[in-house]
């Protein structure tokens, strides 16, 4: 039986500049199940990454519910919606946002640190754990200027995954990325996603939506189409 992980109901998102009024999302209703792979693609400006700003807890919905792993998050303090996300959310970002004067491991361990629940041997145990699975441990004492961007990539999945995060948001995760170093970050998605992991992806890139299996799109703040991947399916029975 799935479970619901994130559960939208009439999200709004206005933003107000002097007598201006943009309404950038519009009765967005949809439910994202723990274990589900969902992407969400559309064209810029269409309201994909406020979206995903809403869903990561960085910003706020002018109206409407949303649910996260059964906590009503509508409408919470700023300390408290930064506990939830630290506990329940693992970012993955175009820019990778790795901080240069920290290495490797300090990178994957900063969010670990605002922590109270975790002590300092739990939190190394993670991010060695964290560090293995994106195949960086040999990397872990090296900064950020001394890594490709695959392999910054690689180290911000780590940072994502470290605090077993009920679910990683990414925004175009291949953005700044090589063909080559982008297929390597999206196997590596794939892989955690069977392990378990629920993500949901904002994408432009069609073979990176493909990936995922369940591809909701976004038009004009509202979304127009929410569908399965038929392609997984072909392969399922083809399996």
């Amino acid at each position: 039986m799935s479970t619901a992980l994130i559960k939208l109901d009439n999200i709004e998102k206005i933003f107000y500049t002097e007598e201006v009024e943009t309404h950038a999302l519009s009765n967005i209703s949809l439910t994202i199940d723990k274990g589900e792979y969902v992407s969400i693609s559309g064209p810029s400006g269409c309201g994909k990454s406020t979206l995903l700003s809403l869903l990561g807890l960085l910003d706020t919905n002018t109206s409407g519910k949303y649910n996260l792993a059964n906590h009503d998050v509508s409408d919470i303090s700023k300390s408290e919606r930064a506990r939830i996300r630290n506990m329940e959310i693992g970012f993955i970002f175009q820019s990778f946002n790795l901080i240069s004067d920290l290495n490797v491991e300090e990178n994957v361990d900063l969010p670990l640190s605002y922590r109270k629940d975790l002590s300092k041997n739990q939190r190394q145990a993670l991010v060695q754990d964290a560090l293995a699975k994106v195949d960086m441990s040999h990397r872990s004492k090296h900064f950020p200027s001394q890594l490709s961007g695959g392999q910054q990539q690689r180290v911000a999945v780590a940072r994502a995954i470290a605090g077993n995060p009920s679910i990683i948001l990414a925004d175009e995760p291949t953005g700044n990325l090589d063909s080559k170093n982008a297929q390597a970050v999206m196997d590596l998605l794939d892989k955690l996603h069977s392990e378990g992991a629920t993500i949901c992806m904002v994408t432009h890139d069609p073979r990176s939506a493909e990936k995922a299996h369940r591809n909701i799109t976004i038009l004009d703040g509202q979304v127009i189409s929410d569908q399965l991947n038929t392609i997984h399916d072909q392969q399922s029975l083809v399996g």
